[in-house]
């Protein structure tokens, strides 16, 4: 939350966080198949378990302690179920998952076999069934609900911070800014905070969320309404009036879903082997290596350093070797 207490200083006294070990994250300038990108490695933003995830997390665990049950819901390889869990039983919580079917893959079932170690899952048949179990477990009270995805205006702050972040490391760099950013859109956090952070730091940069759920949920809707609760929020906890958001720069690609959650397709698998073939991190088919699938496209049309692909997973637990990741090598 660096970034965004050195712009905003009043927040410093009004937003509580808890620290999870969030560091600053590296942007890295790719070549994949001949195409030059550059990539923010959101993947290793924190030592333990890196990812999206634990950005929100920062917000939305503080005051967890040894005394609280956590509840969340989630896909049964959910990585947001998974750091849920994780943070929480490194902060001396217990943290119950109610889960539903989703199309499978290697990454997905290892997340879930993992996810089964630190947090009492159980089973649902639907997204519906969890969220009404969910619903009857919170109205006890004896639990602290964290939403799926943490995508709730709190936690889309600490995105809006990894903007900023990034906008800070490419002018202490001397790095043009990108004339575009993708990322995955999922439960629209990531994407809404990152659209918020934008509009703070005043860029005209192009924000691409790639859709990898249904519909209903990545929509073009949905991620503004929470964008706007975001910004509203930063507003009245900073006490200041911010720039407008800049809803312009949103842009939704559809294109890449494959027809339901977690269902690999033909073209992200072929995207993340040419990454891998370029000695780059492991990406997951159900978010990563769709929208890396997308920032190559936008890449290829584009001269050097205009597209930068956001990466959210963290795949650094998956291999047996303890090797950190690589990165693919420079362009000349």
């Amino acid at each position: 939350m660096r970034a965004l207490f050195a712009r905003l200083p009043t927040l410093a006294r009004t937003l509580s966080r808890v620290d999870l070990g969030v560091r600053e994250t590296p942007v890295e300038r790719w070549e994949v198949d001949g195409t030059t990108l550059l990539a923010k490695r959101d993947d290793v933003s924190a030592p333990g378990l890196g990812g999206n995830k634990v950005r929100a997390l920062e917000l939305l665990l503080s005051g967890v302690g040894r005394s609280h049950t956590l509840l969340t819901v989630g896909p049964t390889g959910s990585t947001h179920a998974l750091s849920v869990a994780h943070y929480g039983a490194q902060l001396g919580a217990v943290t119950d998952v109610i889960t539903w079917p989703q199309e499978s893959h290697v990454v997905a079932g290892a997340t879930a076999a993992r996810l089964a170690g630190l947090a009492r899952v159980v089973a649902a048949r639907s997204p519906v069934e969890a969220y009404l179990r969910a619903a009857a477990r919170r109205l006890r009270g004896d639990v602290r609900w964290i939403p799926a995805g943490g995508s709730t205006p709190l936690g889309a702050l600490g995105h809006a911070s990894a903007a900023l972040e990034l906008i800070e490391q490419l002018r202490r760099d001397g790095l043009p800014v990108p004339r575009t950013i993708v990322a995955p859109l999922g439960s629209g956090g990531t994407v809404a905070g990152l659209l918020v952070g934008l509009s703070l730091a005043n860029v005209p940069t192009r924000l691409v969320g790639v859709r990898v759920v249904p519909r209903i949920i990545g929509n073009r809707r949905h991620v503004l309404r929470l964008a706007r609760r975001a910004h509203a929020l930063l507003g009245r906890l900073a006490g200041v009036e911010l720039p407008a958001l800049q809803e312009s720069l949103l842009d939704i690609d559809q294109a890449a879903y494959g027809g339901a959650y977690g269902r690999e397709t033909s073209e992200a698998r072929r995207a993340a082997e040419l990454l891998r073939a370029s000695g780059g991190p492991q990406l997951d088919g159900t978010y990563s290596a769709k929208a890396f699938g997308r920032a190559l496209t936008e890449a290829r049309r584009a001269t050097d350093g205009e597209v930068l692909f956001w990466l959210t997973f963290d795949g650094r637990w998956l291999g047996a070797s303890d090797e950190p990741p690589r990165a693919p090598r420079p362009s000349r």
